[in-house]
């Protein structure tokens, strides 16, 4: 039996996916007044975080296409300028619904194991299996799920 977690991890991805369905290569590049990232950033820095969630910390291969860290990890802006291509929402759309089924590959027997050493959020939440990291990354996409929704508003203004 599949484990609830890979059922809540699908249903959070699909609603961050039906949420960009219509948004424009043009509107997901705007920034709103007072902020300093974009929707395609959003999507980017979710599945950049979620990769390095699933299987950094367990040592495992991370799918990062070139340049994904650098314009999408914590503490970057595509106001920064790179030197990376920069995704197209299908092919950030492709690698977010990939994405789930690696992960439950992957991890579906390794749940429990335990990380060493924990790893601890900057919000200060500690971390110790991957069920914990996955866990924590529902909070964390869905954050930026009510983002991406905020920004749409802003922009559609």
């Amino acid at each position: 039996m599949e484990h609830f977690l890979f059922n809540q991890l699908a249903f959070v991805r699909g609603q961050t996916l039906k949420l960009v369905e219509g948004v424009t290569e043009q509107l997901a590049d705007r920034i709103p007044e007072g902020f300093r990232n974009t929707i395609r950033w959003n999507l980017g820095h979710i599945y950049v975080v979620c990769e390095r969630f699933a299987f950094q910390h367990l040592n495992l291969p991370q799918h990062l296409p070139n340049g994904f860290k650098e314009q999408f990890e914590n503490g970057t802006s595509p106001i920064q300028p790179v030197s990376f291509p920069i995704p197209t929402l299908t092919e950030l759309e492709i690698l977010l619904k990939e994405q789930q089924e690696r992960i439950r590959q992957a991890l579906e027997h390794r749940l429990q194991e335990k990380i060493v050493p924990p790893y601890t959020t900057s919000a200060g939440m500690i971390l110790e299996t991957p069920e914990q990291f996955l866990s924590f990354n529902l909070y964390h996409e869905g954050m930026h799920l009510s983002i991406i929704k905020l920004y749409k508003k802003l922009l559609s203004r």
